[in-house]
């Protein structure tokens, strides 16, 4: 503890104040095939709808900036007959400045907290666009990025320890 000059004790270090901003979010590739709509097929169907999730992220050229994006694979297909009814697939990302995050927390922050702030704008993009294409709104369940993280480190644990040869 060091005196700040009025006699208050201060913590000798303080950890860096974390910032972060969103500076734009954009579709980087979307596509909506209406697979039924194209086999004359009519909208009473039963759907079960599978979504894919894959998350990136990189650094920009600008200090501090980083690209973070989710990659949705959405087919929808009937339950009756496990025909194809729509699929969506989907690039979302978003542009952040981000400060005060120690770099060996960075890849996580980038891949959870940052997919997090953008997921509310991509569940509406995903409703409007089932929506407008025929069907009923597609309301997706809140993502848990946490654990979509932690299941890519073990995957990528596992797939590393089946390559390392065994002696």
């Amino acid at each position: 503890m060091s005196d700040n000059g009025n006699g208050a004790a201060q913590p000798a270090t303080q950890a860096p104040q974390v910032k972060m901003n969103v500076l734009a979010q954009f579709i980087r590739d979307m596509s909506f095939e209406n697979i039924l709509a194209q086999k004359g097929g009519s909208g009473s169907a039963q759907p079960d709808v599978q979504v894919q999730v894959n998350l990136d992220a990189k650094k920009r050229p600008a200090e501090h900036q980083f690209e973070v994006m989710i990659k949705l694979n959405v087919i929808s297909k009937n339950k009756a007959d496990d025909t194809e009814m729509f699929i969506l697939e989907l690039e979302y990302a978003g542009v952040f400045h981000i400060e005060g995050v120690p770099e060996e927390q960075m890849h996580p922050f980038l891949l959870i907290e940052c997919p997090r702030m953008l997921f509310p704008f991509l569940r509406r993009i995903v409703s409007d666009v089932t929506r407008d294409g025929g069907f009923p709104p597609l309301n997706m369940d809140t993502i848990d990025f946490m654990a979509l993280y932690r299941s890519e480190i073990a995957r990528r644990a596992a797939a590393e320890k089946d390559e390392k040869p065994t002696n």
